[in-house]
């Protein structure tokens, strides 16, 4: 469970309504399910209302998802409320997604947490006063073996440590575009020693070849 915090009535909007675009997006995820299964459509069609309107799902994107997958609004509202993935009110066009669970805590989550303190002010749950950044702490989000790890909008930064995250989180600041995935040099999710199998190819092998 996120500890969900919804928007206030005041910034609730009265209505939603998918765009053409969405609306046959979302007609394509349904038809993926047999009749009467449509309900396992709610997390890709909650996903396509996060992203048509600012990053977050209003209480009428719900209802609307609900009549349109003809269950009750609370079966909708259950799984957006359990997911960090689905934003229940506004946050910053930064988003910023610290991983605490186990493996990243074990692996020095408490520096990455650290580092968006000391850089952006902001502790899990609050957004910047200019509406720019939020940072929340989340659930595990499969990154396991580059622990520690945050998510950035869609996307993974890993292998973090308080200077390396600083450094991302300044890059942001600035505009700029900070290059995803391990931030301390290994490729991909390799042994942090590098590659130890497979680190030669034999044309002559792989063809069922030999050295006769």
């Amino acid at each position: 469970m996120s500890g969900v915090h919804i928007a206030p009535p005041e910034m609730q909007p009265a209505s939603f309504a998918f765009t053409a675009e969405n609306l046959a997006l979302a007609k394509t995820h349904i038809a993926k399910y047999p009749a009467g299964r449509q309900r396992s459509a709610v997390m890709p069609l909650l996903d396509i209302a996060q992203r048509q309107h600012d990053n977050w799902v209003p209480q009428a994107a719900i209802r609307y998802i609900a009549e349109m997958l003809d269950v009750p609004v609370i079966k909708v509202l259950e799984v957006a409320s359990f997911y960090t993935m689905y934003n229940l009110a506004p946050v910053g066009t930064h988003f910023v997604q610290v991983c605490t669970t186990t493996p990243c805590w074990l692996a020095g989550s408490d520096k990455v947490l650290s580092a968006c303190k000391k850089h952006l002010g902001l502790n899990p749950g609050e957004t910047s006063a200019d509406g720019k950044f939020t940072v929340i702490e989340v659930e595990c989000l499969g990154a396991c073996v580059n622990a520690p790890m945050l998510q950035y909008n869609d996307d993974f930064f890993e292998d973090l440590d308080e200077e390396s995250t600083g450094r991302i989180l300044e890059a942001l600041k600035r505009g700029e575009t900070p290059k995803p995935g391990p931030q301390n040099g290994r490729l991909s999710s390799e042994p942090l020693g590098g590659a130890t199998t497979l680190t030669t190819f034999n044309p002559a092998a792989s063809a069922g070849g030999n050295d006769d």
